[in-house]
């Protein structure tokens, strides 16, 4: 299977992954709408819009849709932008650090992150599909889709819904939109200092 192909299906696969959660209040009988957020939380700031932002400049001025790069031992983080619709990005952990290292170095950077999303250790892989390259957003705007993060296989959607039987509570929602986006934080940065260095 090729890298596009392995991608592709990541990206709908994320897609897939929102329709439960975001249906979940449409199905069985009446069941009460789920509470949406109150005035005070729909201005939750997100830490990474200015770093998202950031690295989608940086890969326009290098002429790259993807970056790869080391974090850690064994661990990479990297990333996909598709300009002007979304920016995935993914950190995992790798059982064989010698292929990663021979795409960095020649520089293949869409296979090393096709390779983050499938290859890796499932049970350290973050990804993040900020559809919108705008930073993780506490909630969708009208009419926008809304962000999405798998975390070591647990899905989560930030479309601003709680309460009732299928969503979380507020505060449930709340500090994991806060651990997601100081996540993608971190992450942000490191891709962002190795274009730097690059460049």
């Amino acid at each position: 299977m090729s890298a596009l192909h392995r991608i592709s299906g990541t990206v709908a696969a994320l897609s897939l992954l929102a329709v439960p959660i975001s249906l979940s209040a449409q199905r069985g009988g009446a069941p009460a709408a789920p509470r949406t957020a109150p005035a005070a939380a729909q201005v939750v700031e997100s830490r990474s819009a200015a770093l998202a932002t950031e690295l989608t400049k940086l890969l326009s001025a290098q002429n790259l849709d993807s970056i790869a790069t080391v974090e850690a031992e064994m661990q990479y983080v990297g990333a996909l932008y598709i300009p002007g619709s979304q920016l995935l990005v993914v950190r995992a952990k790798v059982p064989i650090k010698d292929r990663m290292s021979y795409l960095l170095y020649n520089k293949m950077y869409k296979d090393a992150y096709a390779d983050l999303n499938s290859a890796s250790d499932p049970g350290t892989r973050v990804l993040i599909a900020d559809l919108g390259a705008n930073g993780l957003q506490f909630r969708q705007a009208k009419d926008q889709p809304f962000d999405m993060v798998q975390i070591a296989g647990k899905s989560v959607a930030y479309d601003g819904k709680w309460g009732g039987k299928d969503n979380p509570s507020k505060d449930e929602y709340a500090k994991s939109y806060e651990s997601s986006d100081q996540q993608y934080v971190q992450m942000l940065e490191v891709l962002i200092a190795a274009l730097k260095k690059s460049s």
